[in-house]
């Protein structure tokens, strides 16, 4: 996250300074939507919050004949305690989400895009629908995107504050203004989601990747990884007792025992205690 402020976000004019708004420009103009999906699966992007199911896959689950209007959802709705990394990457840069967001509209012809925020987020919300006018003001949202015909507006919801809204079905019962329970399933929500219309979700951190990997590349993507079936970067978050807690960006395949002992400056020493977190169990790290 090399471009992380101190103590604000990245601006639309910085974020277009290097490159922001450059892959969805060369998008619209010049590729299809299947052409954006197979660009995915050439880098093997995987979601990264939790299953590691095929970004492209995913995308691709929605059929040229499904029924519109089509939504497509991004979780910020980090419920599992220690996470915090979606908040980290959007307080740094909301401008990728909204790129990335728009992209992913058009690969799948949707028509309107949800972020699903945690309530204790309440500043991350403020934060992303004040950029989402920008983007607007700008020409990146709402009708005839950049001359293109597309179509496409973004919607910042705010969550009920429920760790079964995690579930990908009750997320989207909830965003219905519904009781968030669980479906049954099938049907899948690629094909009846919200309202009973074609739904794709994907973590915040899973999407955040789509606009550099289609102005950068796939063997861009795959080469910052340090194992040879990944690709990317991964946003560790790491609490508790160690002498550095916070949340760190590093090559996908990163061994636990680097993050925690280098890169988290090892666990604090407790008074009384022989070992404060590892001692234990030395064969796992």
């Amino acid at each position: 996250m090399k471009h992380r402020k101190p103590d604000r976000v990245l601006t639309i004019d910085e974020y277009k300074g290097d490159g922001g708004y450059s892959s969805l420009e060369d998008t619209l103009k010049n590729l299809k939507p299947k052409d954006v999906i197979q660009k995915l699966d050439e880098a093997g992007i995987r979601e990264r919050g939790g299953e590691g199911f095929s970004l492209g896959t995913r995308w691709r689950s929605v059929t040229d004949d499904a029924p519109f209007p089509r939504y497509f959802v991004v979780i910020c709705d980090e419920m599992e305690p220690g996470t915090f990394k979606d908040r980290v990457l959007l307080h740094t840069s909301p401008h990728n989400l909204i790129e990335a967001m728009i992209i992913a509209g058009y690969a799948i012809s949707a028509q309107k895009g949800f972020i699903f925020v945690s309530p204790s987020y309440e500043t991350l919300a403020v934060i992303l629908e004040r950029e989402i006018l920008i983007a607007r003001e700008n020409g990146y949202l709402g009708e005839d995107i950049l001359g293109s015909g597309f179509n496409y507006e973004i919607v910042v919801h705010r969550s009920g504050g429920r760790y079964i809204c995690g579930e990908a079905t009750a997320l989207l019962s909830a965003i219905e203004g519904k009781r968030p329970n669980p479906r049954q399933l099938p049907p899948y929500p690629a094909t009846r989601g919200m309202w009973g219309k074609p739904t794709v979700e994907n973590n915040a951190e899973t999407v955040a990747w789509v606009p550099h990997v289609l102005r950068l590349g796939a063997a861009w993507y795959k080469n910052l990884a340090v194992t040879d079936n990944g690709g990317g970067t991964k946003l560790y978050c790491v609490s508790g007792k160690v002498n550095k807690p916070g949340c760190y960006e590093l090559p996908m395949g990163t061994r636990l025992s680097e993050i925690i002992d280098i890169h988290a400056g090892g666990c604090r020493r407790v008074p009384g205690l022989k070992h404060a977190c590892r001692g234990e169990l030395p064969h796992v790290l």
